[in-house]
């Protein structure tokens, strides 16, 4: 095979471990974000099992992947170490591709990444997806315990990054994490000599066997600024259409007419993070997503904590802002029967032209979120 063929067919590797295939009548391919909140009355162990529980039940149905998010001092989401969380379900789980949605590169050295996505890849070969995000995943006092910067962060709300957030210079950091991964700094760069392990180095050793298969790397934002540069690279992109709604169609637009061949694919590739729950019964539905609503509220107007239960949701008096603040959430949220559900997101995809959905189930409970799982893929006929 000569080196034109040899590209052309690593190229056609990459493009297999990201782009998905719609299973029943899905339009898209169907994916899970895992929060993995922690409702009122129930423990992070609790939201950790209820995590394995869907990621088993993702794998049995047909789902392509399950990833996790990374945020920081929310009582609410225990997801602080994605990396960690990957391997516990690469234990229990055999096929589904699992992976970050995302990790925030700011928030650490580019080297630690790759030497702890190449341990996940070396656990679950090619299973792994590195999902990698520019914002803090928290607030600023937060994102600068986390970066231990010298100088303390400037005024924002919960959510939003301070001025000095490590963000700006997100393109060099991507390169580095990049050639990390891809084992290939230049001769002469100071990081010649320093390798990510588990990883590529290991094939050329003396005596190598290693896989130097690396973990497909995805840019996720809710603005243009990923857009863009995930087109200009030639990456496959996420957009968090979950809380950033008006700005979905946009960025998605942006990273269409940005896009480059590279060697990863050689067309767009889009995924959109929806948040939907499907039950039994409409008024169901509805009673589960306003305790994610409220959560949310509470989070916003800098009070986190545990996700309430759908009584708590209930007997809440709104304010007329909050309830203003409510009602525009619960808008961009595709809730109710599974056949109700199914027609949202099917609507959703057609305006957005989406290759993948990437749904998030928030609710106060385990059971409330796998059953929703269940019935979404009962709705679009999935396997299983």
């Amino acid at each position: 095979m000569n080196a034109g063929a040899e590209d052309n067919a690593d190229a056609q590797d990459a493009a297999h471990e990201i782009r998905g295939v719609a299973a029943g009548t899905a339009p898209v391919p169907l994916s899970v974000l895992d929060l993995v909140t922690v409702g009122s009355g129930r423990t992070a162990t609790d939201a950790l099992r209820t995590s394995v529980d869907i990621a088993r039940l993702a794998e049995r149905r047909g789902y392509h992947r399950h990833w996790v998010a990374e945020h920081h001092s929310m009582p609410g989401v225990a997801s602080s170490s994605p990396a960690v969380i990957l391997a516990h379900l690469a234990a229990h789980t055999e096929r589904i591709r699992l992976g970050s949605g995302g990790v925030m590169l700011p928030n650490h050295a580019p080297l630690v990444i790759a030497e702890q996505f190449g341990t996940l890849e070396a656990l679950a070969p090619g299973r792994i997806d590195l999902g990698l995000g520019r914002a803090p995943g928290t607030d600023g006092a937060t994102a600068a315990a986390l970066r231990r910067t010298d100088r303390p962060p400037l005024p924002s709300g919960r959510g939003g990054a301070p001025i000095h957030s490590g963000a700006d210079d997100f393109p060099e950091q991507l390169a580095e994490l990049t050639r990390f991964l891809d084992d290939d700094f230049p001769d002469g760069h100071p990081y010649a000599r320093i390798h990510a392990v588990p990883g590529p180095v290991q094939a050329t050793a003396a005596g190598g066997v290693q896989s130097p298969a690396r973990p497909p790397v995805w840019l996720l934002g809710s603005s243009g600024f990923s857009a863009r540069l995930a087109g200009v690279l030639g990456l496959p992109f996420a957009f968090a259409h979950h809380f950033s709604a008006k700005n979905t169609i946009p960025a998605l637009d942006l990273y269409r007419e940005s896009f480059r061949p590279s060697a990863v694919l050689d067309a767009p590739y889009a995924l959109i993070g929806v948040a939907a729950l499907a039950a039994d019964e409409e008024h169901e539905a509805r009673r589960q997503v306003l305790t994610g609503a409220l959560s949310m509220l509470r989070l916003r107007t800098g009070r986190p904590g545990l996700v309430p239960t759908p009584e708590e949701a209930e007997a809440y008096h709104f304010s007329p802002m909050e309830r203003e603040f409510v009602d525009s959430w619960l808008a961009n949220i595709v809730h109710g029967t599974p056949g109700a559900v199914r027609a949202g997101l099917d609507d959703l995809q057609k305006r957005t032209g989406a290759d993948e959905l990437m749904l998030t189930a928030n609710a106060h409970g385990g059971v409330a979120r796998v059953r929703s799982f269940e019935l979404i893929a009962d709705a679009y006929g999935l396997p299983g």
